[in-house]
């Protein structure tokens, strides 16, 4: 069995497919944009559910269903088509067992989710229909945990990542949900309740805000609340040490620069294979400056350094429209900056919008090396790419 990592095309927006190497072929979605174009067959528009379908497996009772599904942060363009295409409720509820296969509802077996991404959204920006129903079902889950005392099946399993803000008696709602709850600057790899060889995965972000953050604004915005993840997925049981994918939803500046300064004194907790650029590469990830408005541009060294720990032969990718000078996001700039990354380690800098073609985009797979490393095929030319990571480079 071989790991991969699949994004699919979904203009900007985000929708990545991870399968490990374990002989389930476990799966971790994280976020989903499938549109409405994409589900209507005179649009010319790639159909990411019915690839995605294909790629998934199905339990027992011929439901299709990934292990986990991660909500990065509640904004539109990651969680469009998730009521529509994924069952959220009691699995003892499922509706769709008599509905042709392409029909049924894809099972969610575990919800990794944060808190704060949703206590944040609500106080300073409405969610759409999708990140409530999402929301809503987060919770359910988190209440069927509690009542059962954490001893649940598939489709009630969920891992809140990171704790809930504090309130006023200095407590927070996440204080009893030890068993189920991962903090900040903590790894774990467990999956379905179980430990697992074939991923560990380092919690970034998001943390509670203090009072007397300068930034406090900023850092309370729906984007800053993205979760980000560096997570090592292995190869085999021999080559724990595959590859290191880091996503961070939509994250910008004020969040890389905080990830910086308390990552910079091991910055190998920061280093990457696959990195996946923020906010659909927007240049408000490198920068405080309007890259349209201002005459000089600069980029913060701090987040540059948080995202340009780059290993040998490391590769980007913009979950993106494609690029075109003057619009943004994608950003020419933010992508000029992410190539010279690239380029210092011998790497390559891809974008969904143009692959293989702009005229023809399909998903960008990425196959973890059996050295280490990872492994992109080629569609157009018909040939395998194998990169390797052995040294770190410094940003």
């Amino acid at each position: 069995m071989t790991a991969n990592i699949t994004f699919f095309p979904v203009d900007n927006g985000d929708m990545t497919l991870i399968q490990l190497a374990d002989t389930d072929k476990t799966s971790i979605m994280i976020d989903v944009n499938i549109r409405k174009d994409a589900d209507d067959l005179g649009k010319n528009t790639f159909d990411v559910a019915k690839d995605l379908r294909s790629r998934l497996k199905a339990d027992k009772k011929g439901r299709p269903y990934v292990d986990v599904f991660l909500l990065s942060h509640p904004d539109k363009d990651h969680c469009t088509g998730l009521d529509k295409h994924f069952y959220l409720g009691d699995l003892e509820k499922y509706p769709d067992d008599n509905k042709k296969q392409n029909e049924k509802r894809i099972v969610i077996r575990e919800i990794w989710s944060s808190p704060i991404v949703f206590r944040r959204a609500s106080k300073n920006h409405t969610l759409c229909e999708d990140a409530k129903a999402f929301n809503k079902e987060a919770k359910r889950r988190v209440k069927v945990n509690r009542e059962s005392n954490f001893n649940v099946e598939d489709g009630n399993r969920i891992l809140v990542l990171g704790e809930d803000e504090k309130g006023k008696n200095n407590k927070s709602k996440t204080d009893d949900l030890g068993k189920i709850l991962i903090k900040v600057d903590e790894r774990f790899s467990k999956i379905k309740g179980k430990s697992t060889s074939y991923l560990e995965a380092l919690l970034i972000e998001p943390r509670p805000v203090n009072d007397d953050d300068d930034d406090r604004e900023d850092l309370l915005s729906k984007n800053n609340s993205s979760i980000i993840l560096n997570l090592r997925i292995s190869a085999s049981l021999t080559k724990p040490d595959g590859c290191h994918f880091l996503t961070g939803g939509d994250a910008e500046v004020a969040i890389w620069e905080k990830v910086w300064n308390k990552y910079k004194g091991n910055s190998t907790d920061l280093e990457y294979d696959l990195l996946q650029a923020p906010h659909h590469c927007s240049w408000h990830s490198l920068s405080h400056d309007s890259w349209s408005d201002s005459d000089n541009p600069k980029v913060s060294p701090d987040a540059h350094s948080a995202l340009s720990q780059a290993k040998d032969e490391a590769s980007i990718v913009s979950s993106s429209k494609a690029f075109v000078d003057g619009e943004t996001p994608p950003c020419i700039g933010a992508k000029k900056e992410y190539e010279k990354i690239v380029d210092n380690v011998g790497g390559i800098f891809y974008c969904t919008g143009e692959h293989p073609k702009k005229v023809s985009v399909k998903p960008l797979e990425f196959e973890v090396g059996k050295n280490g490393g990872i492994r992109k095929s080629s569609v157009a030319a018909g040939i395998a790419i194998i990169t390797s990571s052995k040294a770190p480079r410094a940003g």
